[in-house]
């Protein structure tokens, strides 16, 4: 019988050459690596989404070296969907290279309704860890997160969930994210008694939001934690797409929490600055802001989104130049500061 599938998709083989480029670093003092560039499903992955876009993003990334995948229970829209998507594009393509990949999830934030399903306590973690599991077909996650850390719930409590978590197999190794340095650093101490391999804190930075440099990438380095940033572009901010307004389909344009026009107005004349020194560097501005968060110290990896395989591919590029001379970083400082 005549098949007339004129997609040309065809089932998915990782390229050969998928480790000969990618730089991968140590997280903290411990064993695990992971690539220098990360996907995250923050955004595009969930059932609003297309799943074939999705699909491609995948195959592009593990084809690019790019082994860290980036979850969270309540990513999508809706919530759990991109657990749920990415689970079927694992079985579809790659069930055969699960032992290749770092997959990481979270849980930390508002899941379901009532006082079980947010936040920080034993109750929410185990329960959320367990639905992400099964959202995405797995046994276990390389890296499980406390999201947040909760103002209500001793941190005795949360950080032995965590380690109960990894006791219980359903997790390798943990991290948590958005913890200022003395709960880090405490954190650090309950799990190191407990004897639970801590390796990554997830951090926002960028070349516009730089608190973690004000005490907390110190203190990761003395206890020898590894950091992986996120939302490195500053939601689209440092990328070409504003050097010359807002356009009308643009993330700012639209009725989105996360940025909007005020916050791309005020900070254009920065934009164009910095664009104006990438440029000089035969780079995007978007590939500058990832090399210059790759050489600050003790930066890990830097989790990038991506709505399409090329956006992901142009980002990887900002490997193939990740030298700055000192002319060049003291420019980058006096136009963001």
């Amino acid at each position: 019988m005549d098949i007339k599938d004129k997609t040309k998709y065809t089932e998915y083989q990782g390229s050969p050459n998928r480790y000969d480029t990618m730089k991968y670093n140590r997280c903290g003092n411990s064993g695990l690596q992971i690539p220098a560039i990360s996907l995250g499903f923050w955004h595009n992955f969930g059932f609003v989404d297309s799943l074939l876009n999705a699909r491609n993003i995948m195959r592009a990334a593990f084809d690019l070296g790019i082994t860290h995948f980036d979850l969270a229970n309540n990513y999508g829209p809706p919530y759990g969907s991109a657990e749920e998507n990415f689970g079927l594009i694992l079985k579809k393509d790659f069930k055969n290279y699960r032992d290749e990949m770092c997959i990481a999830s979270k849980a930390g934030y508002d899941m379901w309704p009532g006082p079980y399903g947010n936040w920080g306590s034993r109750k929410y973690l185990i329960s959320s860890i367990d639905q992400s599991l099964k959202r995405m077909g797995l046994d276990y996650v390389d890296i499980f997160y406390h999201h947040r850390p909760d103002p209500n719930t001793p941190l005795e409590e949360t950080m032995l969930a965590l380690s109960d978590i990894v006791r219980q197999g359903k997790a390798l190794y943990v991290g948590i994210s958005n913890y200022n340095a003395a709960n880090t650093e405490r954190a650090a101490k309950i799990l190191d008694e407990l004897k639970v391999p801590f390796v990554l804190h997830q951090v926002k930075y960028s070349l516009f939001e730089r608190t973690v440099e004000n005490g907390l990438l110190d203190t990761l380095e003395n206890i020898g934690v590894g950091c992986i940033t996120f939302s490195p572009l500053a939601q689209g901010m440092l990328t070409n797409k504003y050097l010359n307004g807002i356009p009308k389909d643009s993330r700012a344009s639209k009725n989105f929490t996360y940025l909007d026009e005020n916050q791309v107005n005020n900070n254009m004349k920065k934009i164009q600055g910095l664009a104006a020194i990438a440029d000089n560097r035969g780079q995007k501005l978007s590939q500058m802001a990832i090399a210059w968060l790759l050489v600050q110290k003790n930066i890990t990896s830097v989790l990038v989104g991506a709505s399409s395989a090329d956006q992901l591919k142009e980002n990887v590029n900002a490997l193939d130049n990740l030298q700055f001379s000192e002319e060049e970083l003291q420019l980058i400082n006096n136009i963001v500061s």
